[in-house]
């Protein structure tokens, strides 16, 4: 496809230059982190409807069935709203029943847990402001960003909390969320999480597992955990991920596609080290498609986990991925697939694969 005439017909007009990753720092307000615990664009429209179990795991049948139930029994009646317990202000929260105040959704990547608890937020019958939804990584950052005795006034006052991908990645991350999680609980809040691990089985294989154990076992007394069965949906009788593309075929699109951004490999993990992931997702505002030239192996479980929090988030707002060098199955080493965060990284290659298959129909249409 040749490039338009200039105005006065002596040349082409040259392509303008795609966006960088590399070249955004964004500054996120703590108000901004609130607003946005809901479940991510990808997630808007599922309900406990849409969800396809597959018929020789009813173990999925049966989460859906036990979901809408718990979905049933939270009623909207939580004291003050979203905004005024960001402030201290409301009523007191409602003391909880006795008993287990959440639910856990154990399984392995791709069997629809983020699905089904998106569903359960949606079917909870409170107003959104009510409702909270976010990653384990989201709430550990909300608690940067306000302070652990402001971040309970916030979340006191909703009718749930949703909590995704709940990985306990260090000693002081599990203290800090089971105190949390219970003084929420104590507050009348219930929860629901998902994992890839059942609650007493966190921490194995990581840093501290007594530690990790320790205060477990403590916090898993408040779910009742739902164990689902199943392969990864996103490769049920799908064709293998396309081979990596070109470097020209990866800038030719950059160039063409409008909102894509354009990075070499190495570069943006040298950026993302420099960028809280907290801001991973505003990082990805307005981009609708990343080309990425020179995919190589992370170097180090440091660089790796940062790449996985950014897979997270280009995956949740549907960002095709674009990609040349090596394929994304070998983002991680042998090493790294066989240790303490393997699922993390296990969801990546899974998620990016995903991306990349939809970032085929952007060379498809050139």
């Amino acid at each position: 496809m040749s490039s338009p005439l200039a105005p006065s017909g002596t040349g082409p007009i040259p392509d303008p230059a795609p966006l960088s990753l590399c070249a955004r720092e964004p500054h996120v307000p703590a108000d901004r982190l609130v607003a946005e615990m809901v479940p991510p664009p990808r997630f808007d429209s599922v309900r406990f409807g849409t969800y396809i179990p597959d018929p020789n795991q009813p173990s999925q049948t049966e989460a859906v069935r036990v979901l809408e139930g718990f979905a049933a029994g939270l009623d909207s009646g939580a004291a003050g709203s979203g905004k005024r317990r960001l402030f201290g202000f409301g009523k007191a929260p409602k003391k909880a029943p006795a008993g287990p105040r959440g639910v856990y959704l154990d399984g392995g990547y791709g069997v629809g847990k983020t699905h089904l608890l998106a569903s359960l937020w949606h079917a909870t019958p409170a107003e959104p402001a009510l409702k909270a939804f976010g990653t384990f990584v989201e709430l550990t950052n909300l608690v940067g960003a306000l302070g652990f005795q402001q971040t309970v006034r916030t979340l006191s006052g909703h009718r749930l909390l949703c909590i995704d991908e709940f990985e306990l990645d260090d000693p002081g991350d599990t203290v800090l969320v089971s105190t949390l999680l219970g003084k929420l609980v104590d507050a009348g809040v219930a929860l629901a999480a998902t994992s890839n691990t059942l609650p007493g089985k966190l921490g194995e294989g990581r840093f501290a597992a007594a530690d990790f154990l320790r205060e477990i076992q403590g916090l898993s007394a408040h779910f009742r955990a739902l164990r689902i069965d199943g392969e990864d949906y996103r490769h049920r009788g799908l064709p293998e991920a396309p081979p990596p593309y070109s470097d020209e075929q990866v800038t030719g699109v950059a160039r063409a596609a409008e909102g894509a951004s354009l990075d070499a490999f190495s570069p943006l993990l040298e950026h993302l080290a420099r960028v809280h992931p907290s801001r991973y997702g505003a990082l990805a505002d307005g981009i609708k498609a990343v080309c990425l030239t020179g995919v190589h192996p992370v170097p180090d479980q440091s660089t790796a986990l940062r790449l996985v929090v950014l897979a997270d988030r280009l995956y949740d707002r549907e960002v095709p991925v674009l990609a040349s060098g090596l394929p994304f199955d070998q983002l991680f080493s042998e090493e790294m697939l066989n240790g303490g965060y393997r699922k993390k990284y296990f969801r990546a290659i899974s998620r990016l694969t995903a991306l990349a298959r939809d970032a085929g129909k952007l060379v498809g249409s050139r």
